[in-house]
């Protein structure tokens, strides 16, 4: 409420009956659509930096909704360990938003530049008024993160570590469902796409043919195959792959090859090999008794040696 329709509508959006078009989103002879927003789309996809709660992350991330650009959003809640390094060692300090354009070699801090960079690359140029009014813009930023109570700002310590394909998520900046989603990912320290798809967006029949509907938020995971709408389960499933209720690595050794006597694991069966071959030391123990056999054979080889010389004596006597 604090930003009304700052976010929800594309730039230049225009809606007309038109008989022949059934909406996506209400099945409705109306067609949305924008008359600004330039064909030239990025290449590859632009890298923001920020966390959920920031106001001045929450302007960049409308111009985003408003310009119908996707985005990398690269999680930096407080005490996060993950991205906030990076920033520090590719702009000289921590601050947020910072955006990279691979595109363009845009790297930069300070929201109403980046803001006024994309509407100048990627729009007409011309800065939206509920983006352009300065403190105003920022303070009805504030209040609208404020309502949240400090949701999306600080990482959670019990994060798992990232996995290797980013997520994708379907949202719009207007859309609270989608903030809850967001607010969640950022404490996780979670990377993903954000595919925009605001009034007026041209993805959202995309959205429609890919998930069978027209609706936010809608989370694609490549590393499970998993897509799904609806905000409270999407947290569920994030809390519980990603979050403090995802199963913890195991900590059992590797499988051994082929041949070898380790066994397979610390608990199974494999694991009596080892005894086994203890009880092959037992022999040895015998041989060392067998070492001591020719210690008996000193006070036979006296005895010997006496009766040599007894019989030397006798000899002699004889003589």
């Amino acid at each position: 409420l604090a930003r009304p329709g700052a976010g929800a509508f594309v730039s230049g959006y225009r809606a007309e009956i038109d008989p022949s078009y059934k909406n996506p989103t209400r099945d409705l002879p109306v067609k949305e659509f924008s008359e600004n927003l330039p064909a030239f789309k990025p290449v590859q996809s632009l890298e923001l930096y920020e966390f959920e709660a920031c106001p001045f992350c929450r302007k960049v991330r409308e111009a985003l909704s408003m310009l119908d650009l996707d985005a990398t959003v690269y999680p930096c809640p407080k005490d996060g360990s993950l991205y906030r390094p990076k920033v520090e060692e590719m702009g000289g300090k921590s601050q947020f938003p910072y955006l990279v354009d691979p595109n363009t070699q845009f790297k930069g801090y300070e929201s109403d530049d980046i803001i006024r960079y994309l509407f100048q690359t990627y729009g007409d140029g011309v800065v939206p008024l509920e983006l352009s009014l300065g403190p105003i813009t920022t303070a009805s930023a504030a209040v609208a993160s404020s309502l949240r109570r400090g949701k999306g700002s600080k990482a959670d310590p019990e994060r798992s570590a990232p996995p290797a394909e980013v997520l994708e998520l379907w949202s719009y900046e207007a859309s609270p469902f989608c903030r809850i989603v967001r607010e969640r990912l950022c404490e996780l320290e979670l990377p993903y796409k954000v595919v925009t798809v605001a009034r007026g967006s041209s993805k959202r029949a995309q959205l429609q043919e890919l998930g069978g509907k027209m609706q936010v938020p809608f989370l694609v995971d490549a590393n499970t195959g998993k897509q799904m709408y609806e905000s409270e389960e999407i947290v569920n499933y994030l809390d519980e792959t990603y979050g403090p209720r995802a199963p913890k690595s195991s900590s059992e050794p590797p499988v051994a090859a082929s041949g070898d006597s380790a066994p397979e694991t610390v608990d199974g069966p494999g694991w009596d090999e080892p005894e086994a071959s203890v009880a092959v030391v037992e022999p040895v123990a015998v041989e060392v008794e067998i070492v001591d056999e020719p210690v008996d054979e000193e006070p036979q080889m006296e005895d010997a040696e006496d009766k040599d010389a007894k019989d030397k004596d006798e000899k002699s006597q004889s003589n």
